[in-house]
């Protein structure tokens, strides 16, 4: 009995082992999403074989980006003219080596350019013929072509779309038609069509191509009040909004008080991509511009800080932390101690931005660029850890912190759309009237007593909010002037 007992404590031990070590290390990013990726290529007489190779090329390179696998990423090929030949069924190629090898086999077709049959096709045929014990995250297709199509493609389109198939078009040179492109493409433009010059530039796109890939892999979720920008609304997905306490805050009294702890594999489920925004509104008052605290952090299951955007009052600093390829080194940390960082911690209501790239990242404060750093490339995070906001730094206190906005943006273009409104106007409501207060400035000679404001109704209220939660802070001057 006492052989058995033991017998049995070891397997169990081995297995809790084994599972800890599982869960410790299930690492999660663009390579390792579930995507079933296929590749729509132009194999018209417009392209010819040097071409054709350099797109075969193209198709290598992006798709370097993903672990190949029953698990991870299948990928299929279309090459299409006159009527569309499946290169490669979905699936067929369960390795790296083996994908990109068949990739250099597919020989050049030559004939008419059929687009939207070879669309047709993959919705009817390649797509349906996954073998996956789980059906992908994602269906993508790929449209690679260089001059208008002979066909219709707007109900190919249409049907893909209809399947949960995203579509991107990607032009080539100066003979496409740029609304074709649009039309069979998802929305918005900007996101799902991208444009070369030609295809010995084709390689100009590369970066773009795995980028918009890898926000569609791990950021399937748009942002409410935007118009389809994607990524993680940081207080909705913690519950900040619902758990804290509500006080008046620079907009309509949207401010959250306090914090809270969220499994990373809730808020995360897919990793983070390689390039992103993050965005925060706060004001720090006494005592907490004094404190060295984590607005944000994501700590691993043995408490590895793998992605942190740390706040010191004291040395009145911004520090980002992320994972690093470095050998021997577990984390990089990059430091922003300009002095106009400086007035963050003035007890006022401040957007502290980050742009963050593969190898280099930029902060802003208030829209107005700060610092630009170097950053060494980053690696995939382990979902199976925690989320915190408002932590004392290396502690599990929590700081009292004022929040309005806490955003990642999976696209590194929404830098520039992200303009800081809530800091640039301030909106006071009484009595039905409005006031709007841009940036205190120098106190001037006390005038005359100003008229009554302008009556508004509670629609015109929410009209504004919704501009300034969409940061279309060019809007704002049109909205006063028509609504006023």
């Amino acid at each position: 009995y006492r052989l058995l007992f033991l017998f049995f404590w070891l397997t169990i031990t081995l297995l809790k082992c084994v599972c800890l070590h599982f869960f410790c290390h299930l690492i999660s990013d663009c390579s390792t999403a579930s995507n079933d990726l296929v590749y729509i290529m132009d194999g018209s007489s417009s392209v010819g074989t040097p071409d054709f190779n350099l797109a075969k090329r193209w198709l290598v390179n992006i798709t370097s980006g993903f672990q190949v696998s029953s698990r991870h990423t299948q990928v299929g090929v279309v090459q299409y003219s006159d009527t569309p030949r499946l290169e490669i069924p979905l699936g067929k190629h369960l390795s790296s080596p083996e994908l990109v090898g068949a990739i250099n086999a597919i020989s050049y077709l030559g004939g008419n350019t059929q687009t939207g049959r070879a669309i047709k096709f993959a919705t009817q045929h390649v797509f349906p013929s996954s073998t996956r014990t789980h059906p992908a995250r994602n269906r993508i297709a790929v449209v690679l072509t260089d001059g208008r199509s002979q066909d219709d493609v707007v109900d190919a389109a249409v049907e893909a779309k209809a399947q949960n198939i995203i579509l991107f078009a990607v032009g080539v040179g100066n003979e496409i038609l740029n609304s074709e492109l649009v039309s069979m493409a998802n929305e918005p433009p900007s996101t799902y069509v991208l444009y070369a010059e030609g295809y010995s530039s084709i390689s100009n796109i590369q970066d773009a191509m795995q980028q918009k890939l890898c926000q569609e892999s791990v950021c399937p979720l748009q942002i409410p009040g935007t118009a389809n920008v994607k990524g993680f609304e940081l207080l909705s997905r913690m519950q900040i909004d619902i758990k804290s306490k509500k006080v008046q805050g620079s907009l309509m009294s949207e401010t959250r008080i306090k914090s809270l702890l969220c499994l990373s594999r809730d808020i995360f489920p897919d990793g983070l991509p390689p390039s992103f925004v993050f965005v925060a509104t706060v004001r720090l008052k006494s005592p907490t511009n004094h404190v060295k605290f984590d607005l944000i952090r994501v700590l691993s299951l043995d408490g590895r800080k793998q992605f942190a955007v740390t706040l010191n009052g004291l040395g009145k600093s911004v520090t980002f932390t992320s994972t690093t390829s470095t050998i021997n080194k577990e984390d990089q940390s990059v430091i922003f101690n300009d002095r106009g960082i400086k007035r963050l911690f003035d007890s006022r209501w401040h957007q502290v931005k980050l742009l963050v790239k593969p190898r280099r990242i930029v902060c802003y404060l208030d829209n107005m660029q700060i610092e630009e750093q170097l950053l060494e490339p980053v690696v995939p995070i382990y979902i199976q850890g925690k989320t915190q906001v408002a932590k004392k730094f290396k502690m599990e206190a929590t700081v009292p912190i004022e929040i309005q906005k806490l955003r990642l943006y999976c696209d590194p273009e929404q830098s520039d759309k992200e303009m800081a409104c809530e800091i640039n106007f301030t909106l006071f409501l009484t009595n039905n009237s409005i006031v709007v207060q841009g940036k205190p400035g120098e106190r001037g000679t006390p005038g005359e007593p100003g008229k009554e404001g302008n009556k508004v109704s509670e629609s015109m209220s929410l009209q504004f909010q919704h501009l300034v939660d969409y940061s279309c802070c060019h809007c704002l001057k049109y909205w006063f002037y028509y609504s006023m």
